[in-house]
């Protein structure tokens, strides 16, 4: 997934040069729509990629799912059993797999990483509405509109996800200390 993910960036933010060279070469107005749509996908495509970087080399996957911010409260639980998460979130990729994999990491590792999964997609969630001003050099806010909302959408899922699963990673971890004594928090 993640090799993809930086084949479809680099691609994605050439596609868009070459566009925006070929509208200043020639002018035609189908580069500029070319340019803007590939740019604004570059765009989304990179903020992940630093965004990405950015909280793993500020938090180092150390996250302390205690607080507050990371609780599920009553009401999540059921919001996310009528929307059926059980269901679908196997079908959407992780960039960092090995991340989440019990077998090379504790499930304290795992919870705390799924804490910067979530506040890494929070981010994204907010950046996904910056090109909504691109409209104001571009026009078409529309189309920026729906590009936002639908990639804010799609990150909005990935937090659903965390929230979803921590719950059961640390209800694994206490009933690993109650009949193992295994201890996992610090």
């Amino acid at each position: 997934m993640k090799k993809s993910i930086y084949i479809v960036t680099i691609t994605v933010t050439l596609l868009a040069a070459a566009n925006i060279i070929m509208y200043r070469l020639v002018g035609a107005d189908t580069m500029l729509s070319l340019a803007i749509t590939f740019g604004t996908v570059a765009y989304h495509f990179l903020i992940r990629l630093a965004v990405g970087a950015l909280v793993t080399a500020i938090m180092g996957n150390k996250a302390d799912y205690t607080k507050r911010w990371y609780r599920c409260r009553s009401w999540e639980m059921r919001l996310y059993n009528w929307m059926k998460v059980r269901r679908w979130k196997r079908v959407l990729p992780t960039f960092q797999s090995d991340y989440f994999d019990n077998k090379k990491h504790s499930w304290d590792e795992i919870a705390q990483a799924m804490c910067q999964a979530e506040v890494v997609h929070e981010i994204i969630f907010i950046l996904s509405f910056v090109p909504i001003l691109f409209s104001i050099w571009f026009g078409a806010l529309p189309v920026f509109l729906i590009t936002s909302f639908f990639a804010a959408a799609f990150d909005l899922m990935f937090v659903i996800i965390q929230r979803y699963n921590r719950p059961r990673v640390i209800k694994v971890m206490d009933g690993l200390y109650q009949n193992h004594g295994f201890r996992y928090r610090q």
